[in-house]
């Protein structure tokens, strides 16, 4: 089991949900969540019908919301139409979703008949909605979007627990410096995570950043949220996705190079299976990362090392063996992070460690 941290990013202006005291408690996190744990978007979402979106972006929309609906993978889909003898590949469907490209030539506006009775459509209701031609070429993402699918690839699980915010995330705020502490229980599961971020605004009028904490197993799901620095606005735990959404609210509006400090703590249910490793991603570059491991003394691992990817689930690389000490932690400081995604790992055999 692992958990990988997403750094904190800024939302367009947006309502949340208000908790006067800025924690929450086991039972009261319960109720909060239970939209979230069956899947259902943030209930402060507006639903397409309160603000319909551009033309320009009414065919990706609808697009995104049909395959939602239906359930349907984007290789599924590729499949579908594959088998009606029209090849559309799953990057130009995920183009097509995301708004990068649109169907223009004979054979991509047949496959958008055909995608309407694949997708429970009437006839026309895709079709209705492209726009005029566009200029050739890749139509260039968000700043936000683009930096982190350069890290997170496509389709990734913050992506989909993000779901519209994705595109313009991180266009608010920016990281300055992150400190994770992360602590283990007796049987070397993960039972407590807490962080601290230091943000700076990119822009005047920033208020609020959005946090997405990821899990390996599903067994591991949220008990208690405590917001010491800022103002919880949303909690929001996404079962099928293993993942928590935090929307903290800074209680003041940001001057542009401002900067503020946000600290959460979540407190986390056991796993099947003892913790692994902990990483954090993160977009941009950060000034400094601290990460802290906490060991119970009954499972102390035989071996820790720091690690880097380029990308989440790329291999491993610049691995480095660290110690612990007394109080029987580890701790990984780096600094002028570039993006990518910064781990530590463990191992809770009794042979000797080596190096991989």
């Amino acid at each position: 089991m692992s958990s990988r941290m997403e750094a904190g990013v800024g939302l367009p202006d947006a309502e949340g949900a208000r908790s006067a005291s800025g924690a929450t408690n086991a039972r009261d996190l319960r109720k909060a969540l239970k939209a979230g744990a069956a899947g259902a978007p943030p209930h402060d979402e507006p639903s397409a019908a309160e603000t319909p979106p551009p033309a320009s972006d009414a065919f990706p929309a609808a697009l995104r919301e049909a395959l939602g609906r239906r359930g349907l993978s984007l290789e599924r889909v590729s499949e579908r139409l594959r088998a009606r003898g029209i090849g559309v590949s799953q990057a130009t469907l995920s183009s097509w979703q995301r708004g990068r490209s649109q169907p223009e030539r004979a054979r991509s506006l047949r496959a958008v008949e055909v995608l309407e009775e694949i997708l429970d459509l009437p006839g026309g209701a895709l079709r209705s909605l492209l726009g005029p031609r566009r200029p050739r070429g890749r139509v260039a993402p968000a700043r936000g979007e683009g930096a982190a699918l350069q890290v997170l690839g496509e389709d990734s699980v913050v992506e989909k627990a993000l779901g519209e915010r994705f595109r313009h995330f991180n266009q608010e705020t920016g990281s300055l410096l992150i400190h994770d502490v992360v602590t283990l229980g007796a049987s070397g599961t993960l039972s407590n995570l807490t962080t601290t971020n230091v943000l700076r605004a990119n822009r005047a009028g920033a208020d609020r950043a959005l946090f997405v904490l990821s899990f390996d197993d599903e067994q591991a799901e949220p008990l208690d949220i405590r917001v010491t620095s800022g103002r919880l606005g949303e909690a929001t735990y996404l079962k099928g996705l293993k993942s928590l959404v935090l929307e903290i609210h800074f209680g003041r509006e940001l001057a542009k190079l401002d900067t503020t400090v946000v600290s959460y703590a979540v407190d986390v249910s056991p796993s099947r299976e003892p913790a692994t490793h902990y990483e954090r991603w993160s977009r941009a570059n950060l000034h400094e990362y601290l990460q802290q491991v906490f060991f119970h003394p009954d499972a102390l691992p035989s071996g820790c090392r720091r690690y880097f990817r380029d990308q989440v689930g790329s291999p491993p690389r610049a691995q480095r063996r660290i110690s612990m000490n007394d109080s029987h932690s580890t701790h990984v400081l780096a600094s002028r992070c570039k993006p990518g995604v910064h781990g530590v790992a463990w191992d809770f055999d009794t042979g000797e460690y080596t190096r991989e």
